[in-house]
């Protein structure tokens, strides 16, 4: 339990000082809501009796998109406390654990003490704020409620990470199984096979055709291992040229992406889950349809993606209709382009286009579902595959001598 100093006014604008116990200061800050007292500044006490803003050691690291949303949850409780919006941001710096965003908090809130509007020092840092969280702050700032953005922000950044964490769980699944079998590989090859072959050449040429296809298969891959892996590594660099490089390569890789079994289908249901949720987020904010696809065309490096945004913006520039614009890009599901349509006909586009989002982000576990449900048996098919072929080889020999095999 922390000790914090608070400085508030009441109904009647009389200044108020005290100090309280309490988990954290957006505790403090609810405790003052409920006996109708604005805040105007909370400090944590120190354990000497003097007040410092709180310490926190932390690390600097990658800011997420968790990071993001417990920003901008905090903000939306400081400022429906009345709380300033420099001073919210202010506390909130003082109590994240990540030093990279502490110190970008902390520098929009000296632009902001310095007479610069909030939407204004957040936009100098593009790579953690991106065009949306700017047009979202704007959008709240001219409409007078920036609370109800940044709430909604807050939600957007819970559900894209929620998304997020699906999709990187339904890539690194199969990756690891693929890990796995290469380790098992690796191991038998280095440890177990070497054993036998020193058995093996007391033999002679009296093994079994099997084992010695098996052994010049073996000894094929060791040698030419080298071979192999400089065929891997320049694969890697040409293909990576070609990613990033060639825009022929990049639209290539980007259809190879969405192309793949399963998870080509998790990556388009993903983002179409993720269209929905922005489009919604954006438009109940109050910001254009012109600029939310302009928006969402700069949320994805896929070039496909890509070009269906900017192919819709482009038609709704003409004089088409959301619906019929998604439809002519080739990319939407006609489930989505069925749902803008109703809710342009009813004036309801974004609620509809968030449960649409709810929907696809169903469809997203339900195919992962279906991924794992297949990925587990496959590699226990694959695996027991190559554990068979391996015994019958190295065994057989044996067998033969011993007179089983007879």
């Amino acid at each position: 339990m922390n000790t914090f100093k608070y400085t508030a006014r009441d109904a009647g604008g009389r200044r108020v000082d005290g100090t309280r116990q309490a988990e954290s200061s957006t505790e403090i800050l609810g405790w003052l809501r409920e006996h109708d007292l604005t805040a105007v500044a909370v400090e944590q006490v120190s354990a000497g009796g003097g007040s410092q803003r709180k310490r926190i050691r932390g690390r600097r690291k990658r800011i997420k998109s968790s990071d993001l949303s417990a920003v901008c949850w905090q903000l939306t409780t400081m400022l429906e406390g009345g709380v300033p919006i420099a001073a919210a941001v202010g506390t909130i710096a003082d109590d994240i654990e990540n030093i990279r965003l502490r110190d970008i908090l902390r520098q929009i809130q000296e632009k902001m003490e310095k007479g610069e509007p909030f939407s204004e020092s957040i936009a100098k840092f593009p790579k953690v704020f991106n065009n949306l969280c700017c047009a979202i702050v704007v959008a709240g700032e001219t409409g007078g409620n920036l609370p109800r953005s940044l709430r909604k922000l807050a939600q957007y950044f819970d559900s894209r990470d929620n998304l997020a964490r699906k999709v990187k769980g339904a890539v690194a699944y199969p990756a690891f199984i693929f890990g796995f079998v290469v380790l098992i590989v690796v191991f038998i090859m280095t440890f177990i096979i070497p054993r036998f072959r020193l058995i093996f050449e007391q033999f002679g040429s009296r093994l079994p055709a099997f084992t010695r296809g098996f052994m010049a298969v073996y000894d094929a891959v060791c040698h030419n291992l080298h071979i192999g892996l400089t065929v891997v590594a320049l694969t890697a660099v040409l293909a990576a040229v070609a990613y990033y490089k060639t825009v022929k390569g990049h639209y290539f890789f980007s259809r190879l992406a969405l192309g793949l079994p399963l998870l080509g289908k998790i990556f388009t249901q993903a983002f179409v889950a993720l269209f929905c949720k922005t489009t919604s987020t954006l438009l109940a904010s109050g910001v254009s349809v012109l600029e939310v696809f302009e928006i969402l065309a700069t949320m994805t490096r896929n070039d496909v993606i890509k070009l269906a945004l900017v192919n819709s913006r482009n038609n709704i520039m003409e004089g088409s209709n959301i619906s019929m614009s998604l439809f002519n890009s080739g990319f939407f599901p006609n489930m989505v382009v069925k749902m803008v349509q109703v809710g342009e006909e009813s004036g309801s586009l974004p609620p509809l286009l968030d449960r649409t989002g709810d929907y696809y982000e169903k469809k997203v576990d339900a195919t992962i579902s279906t991924v794992m449900g297949l990925l587990e048996p496959a590699m226990i098919v694959t695996v027991g595959a190559i554990v068979l072929v391996i015994v019958l080889a190295l065994y057989l020999p044996i067998f033969s001598i011993s007179g089983v095999g007879k």
